[in-house]
């Protein structure tokens, strides 16, 4: 009976010390510990076992900085006109003296020429004369048409700036009054040239002269013809 109550007595001892042991064991320290298990031990065992150290990663430094947008080229812009217009409209005075055998006059009238730039220094151009004179043979008033078409060669064409041009015209020519077992119309050939003084890009002023050359009454004629006018640039 006695061994039986000491048995009971160590059974209920040993129950009770379990719970407290496995509470000691949850809550470990780190220090309790052994070293090569110790987080702090970490530096230490780099030294002890180089392979296992793990060197940091160094990347190379990028700055990452706004891309700028690609600059568009700009766009070609000719100096036609003085400031990009391709179209010349003149409209001016005009004196024209006309010589012939059977007759001669002055005659003043309205010029118009219009050009049409290829490039910044050649044009098309197209021009018109319409002149009115005196009275010859008995009161019959004198008229000189003058309708040629050809090139024009410019130079220095800037605004404000004085920009000298040359042409070379041809076409026909109608003369009033009519000279018996004559034609009034005839073959013209025009030549000469004239300066231009650019008030503004839409603007400019403009003197000229010209030789022109016709072949009236079975002969050739001589004339000579000049102006002032305003042309537009568009």
């Amino acid at each position: 009976m006695k061994r039986l109550a000491m048995v009971l007595f160590v059974g209920l001892a040993v129950s009770a010390s379990l719970p407290a042991q496995q509470a000691s064991l949850v809550n470990f320290d780190g220090a309790a510990l052994p070293a090569f298990l110790s987080p702090a031990a970490s530096t230490s065992d780099t030294k002890l076992f180089p392979s296992l150290a793990v060197p940091n990663a160094i990347l190379p430094a990028t700055t990452v900085s706004s891309v700028p947008a690609a600059a568009l080229p700009d766009a070609p812009r000719a100096s036609y006109g003085g400031d990009g217009y391709r179209w010349d409209l003149g409209i001016g005075y005009i004196y024209v003296h006309f010589k012939s055998a059977p007759f001669s006059s002055n005659l003043s009238g309205l010029h118009t020429s219009v050009a049409y730039s290829l490039n910044d220094w050649f044009a098309l151009e197209g021009s018109a004369v319409a002149a009115f004179g005196g009275d010859i043979f008995g009161g019959e008033m004198t008229k000189y048409v003058l309708i040629t078409g050809g090139g024009r060669i410019m130079w220095n064409r800037q605004p404000s700036r004085w920009s000298p041009w040359a042409h070379v015209l041809v076409g026909m020519t109608h003369v009033n009054p009519q000279i018996a077992r004559s034609s009034k119309n005839a073959f013209a050939l025009q030549t000469g040239g004239g300066v231009d003084w650019y008030f503004n890009p839409r603007l400019s002023f403009r003197g000229e002269a010209d030789y022109v050359r016709t072949q009236l009454y079975s002969s050739s004629q001589n004339n000579f013809q000049a102006g002032v006018g305003a042309v537009l640039h568009f």
